[in-house]
């Protein structure tokens, strides 16, 4: 894992170098170096929300995409620079668990969340904040526009109907990529689901390093389709762009934004106030911003264009495999496919 997760951190050391720092107080007792994946719009408002109410603590933000974030965390494991890790991959923090970088906390107001967002070991040390779910981005303009029937289904998108016309993220380096290799191997079994994306590669066009992008370039007519995470997909139908969101018929993946504290901070009573607070009801209305399913029942708002039946189409995902499996499914993947993915910036 280490050898393949170095690569991924190579291409992401510049954009890492530029973290970003927000305060609510110029004279903060305390500062906090959080590493995360959340998307950048969001973290000002995150810092601002949480300074309201700890304005004694300043948050140092080192931001970057979810195989970056973690290839970092992996390679300063003997030499941790974080204190806390804010809204990263479920998948990636039970990798952290595993490696005993983590540590041993249960915040305040945990028994108020789903369980499937609480770590319900003897020894809790993550805690989720929401989750984001794969889906289909069609540009129906750019559909008609090149004769593209409308996919149902994942199998759907390996006929030669739409070759050049898929865009998807890169699972070492995003998240939503990792989420939906993971699942389709899953749902299809490891045989059935490199033959699904054996298929399905012949139809990509490109992969990303960004998970919301697909749909993104979708909106904006540079793909016809974009295989990326609904809440996007809504948030850019809602904006004008003429989308039309799959839920692919055999079922869809997810993963949760999670958070812990760095084992080894000399923080922790900082670390421990900043866990707590992101759990908390006000921090769950932020996320449901961003995000359509937050940890809190009862929270989440609908959110407008948001496909129907889309929760009940999310696969009983296996987090502690994909964990455990992440490096090997990451090496294939590599092997096989990566020679369409972009340019890293």
């Amino acid at each position: 894992m280490q050898k393949f997760l170095m690569n991924s951190l190579a291409g992401g050391v510049s954009a890492l170098a530029l973290a970003v720092t927000f305060s609510g107080a110029a004279s903060a007792e305390t500062e906090l170096t959080v590493y995360t994946a959340v998307e950048a719009e969001d973290l000002k408002r995150y810092a601002a929300a949480f300074n309201e109410d700890h304005p004694d603590i300043k948050i140092n933000w080192v931001r970057d995409s979810t195989g970056v974030v973690t290839a970092k965390l992996l390679a300063e494991k003997e030499n941790p620079q974080a204190d806390v890790i804010w809204g990263l991959a479920g998948t990636s923090l039970l990798i952290m668990k595993s490696e005993g970088m983590l540590e041993q906390y249960e915040p305040n107001g945990a028994d108020k969340l789903d369980a499937k967002f609480r770590d319900t070991t003897d020894t809790p040390s993550w805690v989720g904040m929401d989750a984001w779910v794969a889906s289909v981005c069609v540009n129906t303009v750019e559909a008609e526009k090149n004769g593209l029937p409308m996919p149902a289904s994942w199998e759907d998108l390996t006929k030669p109907v739409y070759k050049g016309h898929v865009a998807m993220p890169n699972p070492g380096s995003s998240g939503t990529g990792f989420l939906d290799v993971s699942s389709w191997l899953q749902m299809f079994g490891e045989e059935g689901g490199w033959n699904f994306m054996d298929g399905l590669h012949k139809n990509i066009s490109h992969y990303t390093h960004s998970g919301s992008k697909p749909c993104k370039q979708a909106a904006a007519g540079e793909v016809p389709i974009g295989v990326s995470f609904a809440f996007r997909g809504a948030k850019s139908k809602a904006q004008g762009a003429p989308l039309e969101i799959v839920v692919p018929t055999e079922g869809v993946g997810w993963d949760m934004e999670a958070s812990a504290i760095v084992k080894g901070t000399d923080k922790l009573d900082a670390a421990r106030t900043l866990i707590d607070w992101s759990i908390t009801e006000k921090a769950m209305k932020l996320y449901n911003e961003g995000y359509a399913v937050v940890a809190m029942p009862g929270v989440a708002k609908p959110v407008q264009y948001f496909p129907e039946g889309l929760t009940d189409a999310m696969i009983k995902n296996d987090f502690q495999w994909a964990a455990n499996n992440r490096d090997r499914i990451l090496k294939e993947w590599t092997n096989r496919y990566d020679t369409k993915s972009e340019p890293k910036s």
